[in-house]
């Protein structure tokens, strides 16, 4: 018996903005989710008064007034900015490279010498970039690639630069400036209390199941529904009669500790290879927090194996053949829509998740 109108596979992002606008359209909703908690990669834990965001940080930016809008609508935003910095065996760097970057490496004082310091550096490479790392020293030069960005990115893939595809940086934010702003949108900032209160507001009229697997109940679920909006893996969807996706994951390591401040800041990456972690944030600092005590988080990348949280599609030549076999299944599909990062395989910020959202909505509640 058809009960709902969409059954909603997951409770993400993308999935919370399509069950709110179809809420709003009168449809009814059942969301199932594999996890204990709504929200996705977006949920925050409460530790000693600290909103944690327990699957890494999560800076919300855009420069879509509508995006930027219904957020709003949904949650009080504070104005945190992004400013994070980068430690090399424990040189401090701003992130993004900007003058202070500069002056640091060389000495330079005036945006010119910054400039003529990086055109030197990056003609180093000849022709086309065969790899991430010609890519990167065609971008920034040897001196920013090898202390700020090999060692991080090796530590995040898994593989040498050498061996990446160049595509993976298409740019990087190089700034002749003192502004240590990392994004370039009009607007930012983090939800006031942490994204829970977002994340319920986004299903307060979906019927919800958590800890139920979509795919070991899927005739099931596809019965009481009219459609399916799936926003799970794509490969596991179709039982991985192709093969698997490949992904990179990460692993999280807690600390609480009794001081006020650790690090000063909330995002700092570790750019030596030799550190294992890419990051520790510092959770508090994320809304100005005056707790007598602070939580930090250490993040380890590791790949990906059955069971563990995928978080970043590997965008090489082989999974992106994959990828295509099975969308073309996906494209075939009447009454099941697929959305979000995990089963469109990309990587997505969070105000692209919307707008996606959004234009499916459009295209789909008429």
């Amino acid at each position: 018996m058809e009960k709902y109108d969409y059954v909603i596979v997951g409770s993400g992002l993308f999935a919370g903005t399509f069950a709110y606008l179809a809420g709003q359209k009168g449809k009814r909703c059942l969301v199932v989710e594999k996890r204990d908690t709504i929200g996705g990669n977006l949920y925050c834990q409460d530790i000693d008064g600290i909103h944690v965001h327990k699957y890494g940080a999560h800076i919300f930016h855009t420069s879509n007034k509508r995006v930027w809008e219904f957020v709003n609508s949904l949650a009080e935003f504070n104005r945190y900015t992004n400013s994070p910095i980068a430690n090399y065996k424990g040189e401090i760097y701003n992130l993004p490279f900007n003058m202070n970057t500069f002056n640091k490496l060389w000495g330079v004082q005036t945006p010119k010498e910054a400039e003529r310091m990086i055109a030197a550096q990056r003609a180093a490479i000849k022709g086309e970039p065969k790899n991430l790392e010609e890519q990167a020293i065609r971008l920034v030069g040897t001196d920013i690639y090898q202390k700020l960005i090999k060692g991080y990115t090796e530590k995040q893939w898994g593989r040498e630069c050498r061996e990446l595809p160049a595509f993976i940086i298409k740019r990087i934010p190089v700034r002749y400036t003192y502004d240590n702003n990392y994004f370039n949108d009009a607007y930012q900032g983090i939800p006031i209390g942490g994204y829970n209160s977002m994340v319920n507001r986004l299903f307060a009229n979906c019927d919800v199941e958590l800890e139920m697997d979509f795919n070991q109940y899927r005739d099931k679920y596809e019965k009481l529904g009219k459609k399916v909006l799936y926003t799970g893996t794509l490969d596991s969807y179709y039982g991985y009669q192709f093969g698997k996706l490949e992904y990179r994951s990460l692993r999280f390591e807690n600390e609480v500790l009794d001081t006020e401040n650790y690090q000063g800041v909330a995002v700092m990456n570790f750019t030596d290879k030799e550190t294992p972690y890419t990051r520790i944030i510092e959770h508090k600092h994320f809304e100005d927090g005056t707790q007598k005590k602070t939580v930090i988080t250490k993040e380890y990348p590791q790949p990906w194996k059955e069971g563990q949280e995928p978080y970043y599609p590997v965008n090489d030549d082989r999974n992106h053949a994959l990828f295509e076999k099975y969308w073309k299944l996906a494209e075939q599909e009447k009454k099941v829509l697929f959305g979000g990062r995990l089963a469109e395989y990309k990587y997505y910020d969070m105000d692209k998740v919307i707008e996606a959202a959004f234009a499916l909505a459009d295209r789909e509640l008429v």
